[in-house]
C-alpha cells in the first residue's frame, strides 16, 4: 500500500502498464489505496518494490537492423501515410509468438523511444504491429512529424540491445 500524498502504483496488465494514481486529501480513487495519516511524517519516495520491474529482454543477433523502406527521411506526404518497414538478421513473427531472433515492429511518432526493458506501450504515439505487418497506413495531422521504427518480442519489449531506427522527419500536407 502507498501512503505518500502523491503516489502512484504501477499496474501490469500485459501488455498494457497502467499508472493508477492515489490522493492524498482523502480521495481513495483506486483499490487499497489510502490516505496519508496527517500524524506522520511525509513518507520518503516510493520502495522499489512499488515501482514495475524490469522485464527480460530477448537478445537480438549482431548487426540486426530495422529501417523506413518508405517514407524517406525529408519526404512530404499526404493521408494516409503509407509506411513500410524493413528489418535484416532477424524474422518478423506476430506478437505472443516467442521465437528466437523475432519479433514484430512498433512505430513511434513524435515521441522519444520508450523504456527499454518494459513493454512498449500502446497509444496514439506508440502503435503496434503485433499481426507481424510490415506495411501500414497511418492518418496524421497536417505538420511535422517524427516517425521512429522499435523492433520487439513477443511481450513487446525490445530486444538487447534494441534494435531501433533512425528517426525520420516527415511532412503531411
Amino acid at each position: 500500500m502507498l501512503n505518500a500524498p502523491d503516489c502512484r502504483r504501477v499496474l501490469w496488465t500485459l501488455p498494457v502498464l497502467v499508472a493508477v494514481g492515489c490522493g492524498g486529501s482523502g480521495s481513495d480513487d483506486s483499490p487499497g489505496s489510502a490516505t496519508e495519516p496527517s500524524s506522520q511524517a511525509p513518507q520518503a519516495e516510493m520502495p522499489a518494490q512499488d515501482v514495475a520491474p524490469a522485464m527480460p529482454r530477448s537478445a537480438a543477433p549482431a548487426g540486426a537492423r530495422v529501417f523506413f523502406i518508405t517514407p524517406a527521411d525529408g519526404d512530404v506526404v499526404s493521408n494516409p501515410v503509407v509506411v513500410e518497414f524493413g528489418i535484416d538478421g532477424m524474422s518478423v513473427v506476430p506478437a505472443g509468438q516467442e521465437q528466437a531472433d523475432s519479433g514484430h515492429h512498433h512505430v513511434i511518432i513524435d515521441a522519444e523511444l520508450p523504456a527499454l526493458d518494459l513493454p512498449i506501450p500502446k497509444d496514439a504515439r506508440h502503435v503496434h504491429f503485433g499481426e507481424g505487418n510490415s506495411r501500414a497506413e497511418l492518418t496524421l495531422e497536417p505538420g511535422q512529424h517524427s516517425l521512429q521504427l522499435l523492433f520487439a518480442d513477443h511481450l513487446h519489449i525490445p530486444h538487447a540491445p534494441p534494435v531501433v531506427s533512425d528517426r525520420i522527419t516527415i511532412t503531411v500536407e
